[in-house]
């Protein structure tokens, strides 16, 4: 078997492809820097309480709230993943740092959860805390922080 690879194609190759990598690379940056840049209107940087943060569920095209690992994040961008009838909306107003850990859904916020303690998420295995890292690295780049999550 032969191949026709000279190597002027290879070259031209690599460059093709590394054209394509420093482009999407760029658009991807750009497009995270900008919405990070962006500023809520509505909410101000401040404390909240898992009973506060409940109430920002993205319910009637109101702002979206998520907390992770201590801060909270306006996820309002995102409301086509967070809102109201969408799939990640169970995150929607709450400390959803061990459902995004683990990578598991649940029935949504009860009144048992809001009364609890933060969930300290110590018994977590060190798979669940570097998927925790990455979520974090994702809505501190992708979405704007409004705050740090404390007890009542």
């Amino acid at each position: 078997m032969t191949t026709n690879l000279t190597p002027t194609k290879a070259v031209l190759a690599f460059i093709t492809l590394y054209g394509v990598y420093r482009l999407s690379k760029f658009l991807w940056t750009k497009d995270a820097l900008n919405f990070a840049l962006k500023r809520s209107p509505q909410i101000s940087y401040k404390s909240w309480t898992k009973r506060e943060l409940s109430k920002y569920t993205g319910a009637d095209n109101g702002p979206i709230l998520i907390a992770v690992k201590g801060k909270v994040y306006d996820v309002s961008l995102g409301r086509g993943f967070y809102g109201t009838g969408c799939a990640y909306n169970v995150f929607a107003g709450r400390d959803a740092s061990r459902l995004l850990a683990t990578q598991s859904f649940d029935d949504g916020m009860t009144e048992e959860e809001l009364d609890a303690p933060i969930d300290s998420l110590q018994d977590l295995t060190d798979e669940d805390l570097e998927s925790l890292d990455a979520y974090v690295g994702l809505f501190t780049v992708k979405y704007q922080c409004v705050g740090d999550l404390i007890e009542d």
